[in-house]
């Protein structure tokens, strides 16, 4: 890069940003609310372990209740968890405690929707049974065995199950009690996650919004204000929706997953086992979900970037639009943008279309299959206890419930890659070097600037050339020339937006480059052309809510500019509010309210950039003696079109394409027959007829009409 090359800044960064180190970063963030996240990770592994309680509570009243009663029975004499049959007291062999005395056995068989009682032992129960004239007959692979049995009235079965009912009523407690803590634990999950991402989005925000406040002029000079808008608000809010959504899916998605495959090997390993294969098929699903997502969603963000640009340009520039006609070729820029915006949408949306709930069906009715191919197997082939029917409901159930989480993981895995091109984007402009901030303050220094010798390019080509000149305290330099010519550039270089390639800018014999540009700025003050307003009201656009600047302050500085006159009318007065930019305001106001501002902050160096160009005459006079006010004492720089204005100035500075081609007063200038009174004859009149004071006769005031435009109604 040559000396006069200069840094291009656009919306596309150098470097792009891998999702391993936006991840990174967006965990850096997260750590700043690693208290919460983790309370909310510990009530979501608590939540998850609760609910997944329900299915072993349902397992425990099948196998060890409903169909208990096929245990064998034996004969008691207490009646404490007994059955009264016939006479006798029979207890199931699980209620049995330790020393009590087993009589005769008995078994209650089910065969179809019948039960049946069997009196002697009954060796095994596993394999098929009928009954047929008062006998039972159960056969399996192994053997075949009849016993006598008799059948079971409503009543009498009922009675079975009595001595179950307290222990089935004791587990569905306990099952509203976990039910509870889940409804508890999902509510504080829920909380704590959302609170925490908005923490972190907050700080995200400030983060970004301070480093736009560091980030160099020439960043914005090439980057439109919409797309700037876009990265702040669009793009952090999708990063939001990954810290609420996306992370709350994920998070509790994969604890969930843990839990439901922990409860999967407590009920039978081997199932456990063969539904694994769940896992490499989700990831493989979501890489290859994101290699494709990523793409579009960069190019949709992009367009939803340029579309807030086209947006604010058009606001902005609505009256110009609609004077020139062209509202019909600004709509179909927009069409265009949006057209395109709608085609990558809908890429992304059949994208989503075919990969959420379809291949999540698939993977569920796989898994089913696989799960019941396995035990109908195992049953065809007399396994002699392979799995309980309480198991295989339970296994079922916390199968169905592995589901729940890959939906919600995969319902998100659109707003998981947007989220990360969000945070990309965002990321990029949080890199884009900014300008250092240095606390503190400097004295108020006396305002001696000097160039000496500088040159100074935006890109390539130079736009000042060896520029030479110096101002001392209390001096008025004006700078005139044509446009492009270079008075802007000097004014930039001035407050160090810009600094030159070659040369040096002093103040008071420092160099401006080893000062902090926030302390360089603190005594200079700016009167613009087109002067900016903020909203608020006319006095906190004056003293720009800084305290140090007091209402007597604020309302002399109003004064001291002729804008009592003006504003008075107003009803109510310096406290009138003020729209964006100052739009119910007429020109020569918001002039005034600029020149206050410039007043009351008392800066060394004043610039005033064609400040009075956009005055009525009658208001330009108001202000012509409130500006001698303004300069005293100061270093004054006036960009000036209208000569006439800086007649006065201590030095005038001729710039032509970069270069000082004369310099000197009015008086001595008008002297030369160069560019200087070439200019001022174009503006005032024949120079012929001009008097000895430089002012022109009425004769001469007479507009010269351009042939081009002769016959023009303007």
């Amino acid at each position: 890069m040559s000396a006069l090359e200069t840094q291009d800044y656009n919306e596309q960064p150098t470097t792009k940003l891998d999702n391993k180190t936006i991840t990174k970063r967006l965990y850096q963030y997260a750590l700043r609310s690693k208290k919460t996240f983790i309370i909310a990770l510990i009530m979501l592994a608590i939540g998850v372990g609760a609910e997944l309680a329900g299915p072993f509570i349902a397992k425990n009243i099948i196998d060890n209740h409903l169909f208990a009663i096929e245990q064998p029975f034996y004969q008691t004499s207490s009646s404490t968890n007994a059955v009264l049959y016939n006479g006798n007291y029979y207890k199931r062999e699980g209620f049995w405690t330790e020393g009590e005395t087993k009589g005769a056995q008995a078994h209650v068989i089910q065969s179809g929707t019948s039960f049946y009682f069997v009196e002697g032992s009954v060796p095994s129960t596993k394999g098929e049974r009928t009954f047929t004239d008062g006998v039972l007959t159960i056969q399996n692979n192994q053997s075949t065995a009849s016993y006598p049995a008799v059948p079971l009235t409503a009543n009498k079965l009922f009675s079975f199950y009595q001595p179950e009912l307290p222990g089935i009523y004791k587990l569905i407690g306990w099952y509203f009690v976990f039910l509870l803590i889940t409804i508890i634990m999902e509510f504080g999950k829920t909380y704590w996650l959302q609170s925490s991402a908005n923490k972190v989005i907050q700080q995200l925000r400030l983060d970004l919004y301070a480093h736009i406040q560091r980030l160099p002029i020439p960043f914005f000079d090439n980057l439109p204000a919409g797309k700037v808008v876009s990265r702040i608000t669009n793009d952090t809010e999708a990063v939001k929706d990954l810290f609420v959504a996306v992370l709350a899916n994920f998070s509790s998605g994969i604890v969930y997953m843990i839990g439901v495959y922990i409860a999967l090997f407590l009920l039978d390993w081997r199932l456990g086992m063969i539904c694994l294969f769940v896992i490499p098929l989700l990831v493989l699903w979501i890489v290859l979900y994101r290699k494709i997502a990523t793409k579009y969603n960069t190019i949709i963000r992009s367009r939803l970037s340029e579309i807030n640009a086209i947006i604010n340009e058009s606001i902005q520039g609505m009256s110009i639009i609609r004077v020139f006609r062209k509202q019909r070729q600004t709509q179909e820029e927009f069409e265009n943008l949006n057209n395109d915006y709608l085609f990558y949408q809908n890429k992304m949306l059949n994208l989503n279309a075919f990969t959420s709930h379809n291949l999540v069906n698939v993977l569920r009715s796989l898994t089913f299959a696989i799960v019941l191919w396995y035990f109908g197997a195992s049953a065809l082939g007399g396994v002699e206890g392979v799995i309980s029917l309480g198991v295989l409901y339970a296994f079922v159930d916390v199968l169905g419930r592995l589901f729940q989480p890959v939906t919600g993981m995969v319902n998100q895995l659109a707003a998981l890659d947007l989220s990360m091109v969000s945070a990309g984007r965002v990321f990029e402009l949080m890199d884009e070097k900014g300008e250092q901030v240095t606390d503190g303050a400097m004295p108020r220094y006396q305002g001696n600037v000097e160039f000496k010798d500088v040159t100074f390019a935006y890109k390539k080509d130079p736009v000042l050339k060896h520029i030479s000149f110096e101002a001392k305290q209390g001096q008025t330099v004006a700078l005139v020339g044509h446009t492009g010519s270079g008075k802007s550039s000097i004014i930039n270089l001035l407050f160090r937006f810009y600094d030159p390639q070659q040369g040096t800018i002093t103040i008071d014999g420092q160099n401006v480059q080893q000062l902090p540009k926030q302390w360089l700025r603190q005594h200079m003050g700016i009167v613009l052309q087109d002067p900016y307003l903020f909203t608020g009201t006319i006095a906190s656009n004056v003293n720009l809510e800084n305290e140090q600047i007091s209402r007597e302050r604020i309302e002399q500085a109003l004064r001291d500019v002729g804008a009592e006159q003006i504003l008075s009318d107003l009803p109510k007065g310096y406290d009138e509010p003020v729209m964006e930019k100052g739009s119910t305001l007429s020109a020569g106001q918001r002039q005034l309210i600029s020149f206050a501002r410039a007043l009351a902050f008392d800066p060394a160096i004043l610039i005033l950039d064609e400040a009075t160009a956009n005055i009525d005459t009658e208001t330009e006079a108001l202000i012509q003696s409130a500006l001698d006010v303004l300069k005293k004492g100061r270093t004054t720089f006036i960009i000036a079109h209208r000569l006439s204005t800086i007649r006065s100035a201590d030095q005038i500075l001729v710039l032509h394409r970069g270069e000082i081609v004369e310099r000197g007063s009015h008086d001595e200038l008008m002297e030369i027959d160069g560019r200087y009174r070439q200019m001022y004859r174009m503006q005032v009149g024949s120079g012929s007829n001009m008097v000895a004071d430089g002012t022109e006769s009425a004769k001469d005031k007479e507009v010269q009409v351009p042939a081009h435009l002769a016959g023009r109604t303007t």
